[in-house]
């Protein structure tokens, strides 16, 4: 009865992976595995991550439609702004965007996806199979986009989606992100690791939304939930405690350097608090600004050893990590919900499937006696399951 389930991509491979478990997992691409898991659910949205840097507007919007139209209105795109050095090598690029460059890329690039899904009618479709008629062709429309980075000429080869167009999903938190979101995004996936910044970030987000002359309630705001569940709490803590004693140092310590352009931090002391030189300018990076300002923010707020600091960021990448009762996930839950800081939340447990299993079994029953959670889908699309509208069609 969830919502929707996300996939999140890359289109690298970095040497932490290669060491871990991670590894031995294949890496799917997403669209692909949302078309399978589409055939074998009937309710649950379906998100995932398209490249607006390394991915051309006409092939994306032609996929995502098409995944649509096989679940029946389930489908949302993540739209990520790509920032890996690998990746631009992997596609031919000999220098890698930077962070500002990316953001004028996929401002251009959605325009024209949004262009292409709208380039049907509704009514197109007449299926007069007696005159031999399928479609009104007065009805579907060349979008003829010339831009300074893709020139379009349109129209989709495939008609409108059940949805209008796919829910847009974006996780940007950055200047660029959050102007960038304002204008487009219906969900937007975040990472906070304290209730004050997340309701921050919340109205902050909701008044860019309205600036931009949207409906602040049509942009649902979700924070990343690493829940770690047990019957008492001091259990929970030593459970996470366990868990994070089972992550290898070094490669926790790579993955942070991921964040920060590939700066080795594997000359710094575990156990030496930590302080802003030990980690290069981010205004020369150009990687996730909000991760290394995240990163940044945090050292320098709270006394912080690096193994302190893998803890809370390198292994679950900076989202919230909570340890308690399924009564205490569920009072959080709440707590963030009503006190302005999410519409919802990101659920990420730390194992899989057994404290997903533990969720759904535990804390869901709190959160539906709450009035919290719903008992049984209203909807049959991710638009339905989110409460957005469906967009008006331009032919309207």
């Amino acid at each position: 009865m969830f919502d929707s389930i996300f996939f999140a991509d890359q289109l690298a491979t970095n040497t932490a992976q290669t060491k871990s478990a991670k590894a031995l997992q294949v890496w799917l691409e997403p669209l692909t595995l949302l078309s399978a898991i589409a055939v074998a659910t009937d309710r649950i949205g379906l998100i995932a991550t398209g490249s607006s840097t390394y991915t051309e507007p006409f092939n994306l919007a032609r996929q995502f439609a098409s995944i649509d139209h096989i679940s029946n209105g389930r489908v949302g795109w993540n739209i990520v702004t790509s920032w890996m050095a690998a990746a631009a090598r992997n596609f031919g690029d000999t220098g890698q965007l930077s962070h500002a460059e990316r953001y004028v890329l996929a401002e251009e690039h959605v325009q024209v996806v949004k262009a292409l899904w709208d380039s049907w009618a509704d009514d197109a479709i007449i299926d007069d199979r007696d005159n031999a008629v399928y479609a009104n062709t007065d009805r579907i429309r060349p979008i003829d986009f010339e831009g300074t980075h893709f020139n379009v000429a349109g129209p989709l080869n495939l008609p409108r989606g059940p949805q209008g167009r796919p829910v847009l999903v974006q996780a940007g938190s950055s200047e660029d992100g959050r102007g960038f979101a304002a204008q487009h995004a219906e969900a937007i996936f975040t990472a906070h690791i304290e209730k004050a910044t997340a309701q921050t970030f919340y109205v902050d987000m909701k008044k860019r939304v309205a600036a931009k002359g949207r409906q602040p309630e049509q942009v649902l705001i979700l924070p990343g939930l690493c829940p770690t569940i047990a019957s008492t709490e001091a259990e929970a803590k030593r459970l996470l405690q366990e868990l994070s004693e089972y992550a290898d140092v070094d490669i926790a310590v790579q993955y942070l350097g991921t964040w920060f352009g590939g700066h080795d931090f594997s000359h710094l002391s575990l156990d030496r608090k930590l302080c802003p030189e030990d980690f290069p300018d981010p205004e020369n990076m150009e990687t996730s600004k909000s991760r290394t300002s995240m990163v940044l923010n945090l050292i320098q707020r709270e006394e912080m050893t690096l193994r302190e600091l893998l803890a809370r960021f390198a292994h679950i990448g900076g989202h919230y990590l909570f340890a308690g009762t399924p009564e205490q996930i569920a009072d959080l839950i709440e707590d963030w919900f009503t006190d302005g800081a999410a519409d919802g939340f990101n659920l990420m447990p730390p194992v899989l499937p057994a404290m997903l299993d533990i969720f759904v079994d535990e804390v869901v029953p709190i959160l539906q006696a709450r009035g919290l959670f719903r008992r049984a889908y209203e909807g049959t699309t991710l638009r339905d399951h989110y409460g957005l509208d469906r967009p008006a069609s331009p032919f309207a």
